[in-house]
């Protein structure tokens, strides 16, 4: 037996603890997005929310040693060291297929509000959600708004029609194979 955390599944079956499997962490960290976005004058569609998401829990896959932000974010906590054996596309389109639920929890908790900008459809965190986002200050949670702060600024210089092709250069993965992913 090795000295990782475990954890009882739905199931009863014992697995690997992993918060990104984590409902209730995954729905923290989009309400602590939502909160960044919100302060950050940003109206992000899910696209977009899938893309910052996935990138500021992995901010080392967009921001080099040679960024400027670089050490903010070891400073946050982050390590350039992946604690998951999956290939970035891999977790990228696997949280990215959780997002749409995950929205639709935050929304239905009367967390988040989707509404319409320029034809798009975009969400927004609402009071409750801006409640319960500043009852979130553990040190990780300070460190996910920093990061969501960096990649932000990053993604935000991106039209979400060329979102695809940066999440291909981010992830430095074989085009052919986030086709198959439908990235």
């Amino acid at each position: 037996m090795t000295s990782r955390s475990k954890s009882r599944g739905k199931e009863g079956s014992d697995r690997y603890f992993r918060p990104e499997d984590q409902e209730e962490f995954r729905l923290a960290q989009l309400l602590l997005l939502l909160e960044v976005a919100k302060n950050s004058n940003l109206a992000p569609s899910a696209e977009r929310l899938g893309v910052l998401d996935f990138f500021a829990a992995n901010p080392f896959l967009v921001i080099q040693p040679s960024d400027a932000e670089y050490r903010d974010l070891i400073l946050a906590g982050f390590s350039v060291k992946p604690l998951t054996y999956a290939a970035p596309g891999h977790r990228f389109v696997t949280r990215r297929s959780r997002l749409q639920n995950d929205l639709a929890l935050l929304i239905a908790y009367g967390l988040a509000i989707p509404t319409t900008s320029a034809g798009h459809r975009v969400y927004h965190i609402s009071d409750a959600g801006q409640t319960a986002a500043s009852k979130l200050s553990s040190i990780y949670a300070q460190g996910y708004r920093t990061s969501v702060e960096v990649v932000a600024k990053r993604v935000r210089k991106v039209p979400d029609s060329k979102l695809p092709e940066f999440c291909r250069q981010w992830l430095q993965a074989d085009p052919a194979m986030l086709d198959l992913l439908n990235v």
